[in-house]
């Protein structure tokens, strides 16, 4: 299996991305593949960093040959997708925004349909349960399966991971990032059959 983190943070080594890497530190093995994916590296080399709907139906045509092709592929490959964004403004980066807002090629596919999708948010002060809403919308447009922080052995959970920084001294965020990605896995466990049979 492969599990995604997708950090939309525009900083590679802030809180997001520390807290994407204990989720993901908590479900790699042998048999579970983990990769951390930055938005701002999968938008650069783009002429418009930005979807302007330049086709309709989407053919993906202002990414092709560029790296944000091969990061969609691998979106397309994993059965769970872990997605982190600062809080800006009550809502997610722009960064994040437009890596999103550019998958609509996956969306006209059905790539992401019961693919897996947990959250991450990281607010200096309030919005984190917007911000964590956006992103479950985000991905109830494409089709995936959404998952919280719950686990019998621990609580029913709630939005996701919601983290006041700095996230690495926020160790109930840490607690639940690690809750989160074993959940994650677990249901991505249980539902792949159903994405092998789409992908066949």
């Amino acid at each position: 299996m492969l599990i995604l983190g997708i950090n939309g943070s525009p900083n590679k080594k802030g809180n997001t991305a520390f807290l994407i890497r204990e989720a993901l530190k908590e479900v790699e093995d042998a048999n579970i593949k983990v990769k951390l994916i930055s938005t701002q590296d999968a938008l650069r080399g783009l002429d418009i960093p930005f979807c302007t709907a330049c086709s309709n139906p989407c053919e993906g045509i202002c990414y092709r040959g560029k790296y944000l092709e091969k990061v969609y592929e691998l979106l397309g490959d994993a059965d769970g997708i872990i997605i982190g964004s600062p809080v800006y403004f009550g809502t997610v980066s722009a960064q994040l925004k437009a890596f999103w807002d550019m998958s609509r090629k996956l969306r006209k596919e059905n790539v992401l349909i019961n693919t897996v999708g947990g959250v991450i948010t990281v607010g200096a002060s309030h919005g984190q349960e917007t911000a964590s809403k956006t992103i479950m919308d985000m991905m109830l447009i494409q089709g995936m399966t959404i998952v919280g922080d719950g686990l019998y052995e621990n609580t029913a959970g709630h939005y996701g991971v919601l983290s006041k920084k700095p996230s690495n001294k926020d160790n109930n965020a840490i607690l639940r990032a690690k809750i989160l990605a074993k959940r994650v896995k677990e249901v991505a466990k249980i539902t792949k059959y159903l994405r092998d049979k789409e992908k066949k």
